[in-house]
């Protein structure tokens, strides 16, 4: 198994990515490819301790970085010789398996799009979140990468999900709910009732198992294993639940640590509160991958550190092992408006 990662992409870019795409080399014995800057990531091998490339890795040069001010669309265009695209164009080629980039998302989206392509018949690559929640939480998307989005889109973006979880997780007839304001067929605006219309007759002929509409507090409460929405709502969704993380979890610290009576009372529940506070750790999945997109992509945080990254190219690793690409490829006639 063969991982490019993105050396270059991301905030804490370029020592925290070489650092967790290093780990994963280590711990999952994949081969690692680091695309970026030749003198930049052997000085951070350097700073790690290598006075040598380790085994398994090996390095894609490139001598542009696509930054996060440059323009989405056209970024990768602009620096063919970016970190990113240099990255993409050796995945197009067959020549890794998966690639993970820390870099702009848009970029990443486009230059994905552009150059690896998306599935023939998928009007749209959507982002896909594993989201904390009962019963093992569920599965986001679009999470940010289409604010606009259309009912056929949506479909897509439920097939896509439907594929993602019965390959990667398992789950033999995943649930799949529509983000509403309420469980009401008549609930939403024009996109959500379209759209429940186009589930409901999947639903019907035993295509997928659309369990209807489901609210944020129900998604979180277990009532399904793949949410849809649009972009915009689900990027809305998603940040918002990564800041309830936070001040739920400031705020537990800060009732432990009142007093003496309270430090004793968080020894005894030590374990409950990490596990607690592992729900909410970004870092332990790592990224999101570009459903739709014909090879795997996965999109780690901007801000990820190395322990992201190393579960992001594990990520990678799952996701091409389980050939969810392939799953949605074969199955990409079911996901067609009228057909």
């Amino acid at each position: 198994m063969k991982v490019i990662v993105d050396a270059m992409g991301g905030d804490n870019a370029p020592l925290e990515i070489v650092k967790g795409a290093i780990d994963a080399n280590k711990e999952f014995s994949c081969e690692i490819v680091l695309a970026g800057k030749t003198e930049e990531i052997l000085r951070c091998l350097n700073e790690l301790g290598y006075s040598e490339i380790p085994a398994g890795v090996e390095i894609l040069n490139a001598t542009e970085v696509v930054e996060m001010e440059d323009d989405p669309a056209t970024a990768c265009r602009a620096k063919p010789d970016s970190s990113m695209t240099v990255g993409l164009k050796m995945l197009k080629d067959g020549k890794a398996d998966a690639m993970v980039s820390a870099g702009s998302t848009g970029a990443l989206l486009s230059g994905a799009t552009l150059l690896v392509k998306r599935i023939k018949g998928v009007r749209r690559a959507v982002l896909s979140m594993a989201m904390p929640g009962k019963d093992g939480g569920f599965l986001l998307l679009d999470c940010g990468a289409n604010a606009e989005c259309t009912p056929e889109y949506l479909m897509q973006f439920a097939y896509m999900g439907h594929f993602y979880m019965s390959k990667l997780k398992g789950i033999k007839n995943p649930r799949v709910g529509l983000l509403n304001i309420g469980t009401e067929e008549t609930k939403g605006t024009e996109l959500q009732r379209e759209t429940y219309k186009l589930l409901k007759t999947a639903g019907e002929e035993g295509r997928i198992n659309f369990v209807g509409n489901v609210e944020a507090r129900g998604a979180f409460n277990g009532d399904c294993d793949v949410l849809v929405t649009d972009g915009f709502t689900g990027n809305v969704l998603l940040k918002g639940a990564e800041g309830l993380g936070i001040f739920a979890m400031g705020e537990i610290k800060g009732i432990f640590t009142k007093s003496a009576f309270t430090k004793l009372a968080a020894l005894i529940v030590k374990d409950g509160l990490k596990a607690f506070k592992k729900l909410f750790d970004a870092s332990e999945i790592g990224g999101t991958m570009l459903l739709g997109i014909a090879k795997p992509v996965i999109k780690a945080h901007g801000s990820s550190k190395a322990k992201d990254i190393r579960s992001a190219v594990y990520q990678a690793m799952k996701c091409a092992e389980n050939n969810i690409c392939g799953a949605i490829e074969e199955n990409v006639e079911l996901m067609k408006v009228g057909e």
